[in-house]
């Protein structure tokens, strides 16, 4: 095992969801701004970053959000709370973005049928996939039934859905919360997902654009004792690790 792997393993096995954090201790709002910047890099689908992440450090503004986190602990005592949200309608945006940083990629001797092959994915195959109706019917409804129909004679990508696409943007959204939360463990602090929280009200509190999903909100600081509340307990790995 190398040093990096050592490193690594220990900021995963001290990682832990701390509900109680110390309201006495220094705290490097910093830090959080590096995680984040590291969270950026975090790997994501198509690399459309259809992510935003809101750093909440206005004392009142965070007792607001606490309050319509159920006032868990890990909100109410947060240093600060950071808000992970998707936004599906920033594709056409990011697809733009991506376009312009191919062209700018592509060596000046390769063949144009290459290179428009390259360009089709966010040119057709993107919008097709993003493109959906404020309801997910009819659209989801037909391009459900293209996959199913040419799945029949090749493997076909099958998550073509609305909300095959919402499923998509939250798992990605989910790799930058955990890369942010292995970088403040990495800077000496703790951290805490909450999934358990007022949606609505909260996006009406922070004025988040209406097609925002909140996918989880982030407690942030050094542990308090008390803060870990039991030992960490996993099922066996033979339960999901598998090898074929």
């Amino acid at each position: 095992m190398t040093n990096s792997a050592k490193y690594f393993d220990e900021i995963v096995q001290s990682r832990r969801s701390v509900r109680i954090y110390d309201q006495e201790s220094d705290f490097d709002h910093n830090a959080v701004q590096r995680s984040l910047e590291r969270a950026t890099l975090s790997p994501n689908s198509s690399n459309m970053q259809m992510w935003e992440f809101y750093r909440i450090t206005s004392e009142d503004l965070k007792k607001e959000v606490a309050e319509n986190c159920m006032r868990q602990k890990a909100a109410t005592t947060a240093r600060e709370l950071v808000l992970f949200v998707v936004r599906p309608k920033l594709w056409k945006e990011r697809a733009a973005f991506n376009l312009e940083k191919m062209k700018a990629s592509f060596p000046e001797d390769m063949p144009q049928k290459d290179k428009d092959r390259a360009l089709s994915y966010y040119e057709k195959l993107v919008p097709i996939l993003y493109n959906n109706d404020n309801f997910g019917g009819l659209k989801s409804f037909f391009k459900k039934v293209y996959a199913w129909y040419v799945g029949f004679k090749k493997p076909m990508y099958r998550q073509v859905t609305k909300t095959d696409v919402r499923i998509t943007l939250h798992k990605s959204v989910s790799l930058a919360a955990m890369t942010f939360m292995y970088s403040m463990k990495a800077e000496g602090y703790d951290t805490c997902p909450m999934e358990g929280f007022d949606s609505k009200r909260i996006k009406k509190l922070l004025d988040l654009p209406k097609d925002a999903e909140i996918s989880m909100v982030i407690g942030c600081g050094a542990a308090a004792e008390g803060g870990i509340y039991n030992e960490r307990t996993r099922v066996s790995k033979e339960k999901v690790i598998f090898e074929k």
